[in-house]
């Protein structure tokens, strides 16, 4: 299967660069092909330009380069892994504006020119797996309603292929883990991933 993988989290040390490093091998060693970006790595843009959303609705929205890079990768794949930290109930900034900047007309949907209702554009993508990690018990994310995994796995795959599949793998109360839990998180996403 292709795969496209988006990691997002400044710290290059970080646990989440260990779940990107499992994540890649996992998918290698199932016998995927794998393309990868590190958003913060790229220097990737969160912010909509106001060019771009004069652009959002035309013939050509996609205006930077690197952008257009990922759009080519989004188009080529046919799984979507995000490996990112939840902050404030939801996606780091910089992974929401990958999802404004990327998912554009004419990329991830199309609009009904009869109805001017949204159509699904990715047809082509058959799995979604998040992995995330939170500061917060399982209990709490629960209560605040997890904004990212509903963003990945209910709003994004609505534009993706009427069967695909989301996985979930959520590492809960990370400021208080201990190394072993940490080894056993890891173990999880390598099982989940090789299989995919």
């Amino acid at each position: 299967m292709r795969v496209l993988v988006i990691q997002a989290h400044p710290v290059e040390e970080s646990f989440s660069t260990a779940i990107l490093a499992t994540t890649l091998g996992a998918l290698a060693a199932g016998g995927h092909d794998v393309r990868s970006h590190r958003l913060y790595g790229e220097g990737f843009r969160a912010a909509m330009s106001t060019a771009e959303r004069h652009a959002y609705h035309s013939e050509q929205p996609v205006l930077d380069p690197l952008v257009a890079a990922h759009v080519a990768d989004l188009q080529w794949a046919e799984a979507l892994v995000f490996v990112y930290p939840t902050w404030w109930a939801g996606l780091p900034a910089i992974l929401k504006g990958w999802l404004e900047r990327v998912l554009v007309p004419g990329v991830a949907f199309r609009m009904d020119e009869r109805t001017n209702k949204v159509r699904a554009n990715l047809g082509h993508i058959r799995r979604i797996v998040g992995i995330s990690t939170y500061g917060s018990s399982r209990g709490y994310v629960r209560l605040v309603n997890d904004g990212g995994r509903r963003t990945l796995l209910r709003a994004l795959r609505m534009l993706c292929a009427r069967t695909a599949r989301s996985h979930w793998l959520g590492l809960y109360g990370m400021d208080g883990v201990t190394p072993a839990e940490r080894t056993a998180f890891l173990a999880r996403v390598e099982r989940r991933l090789r299989l995919l």
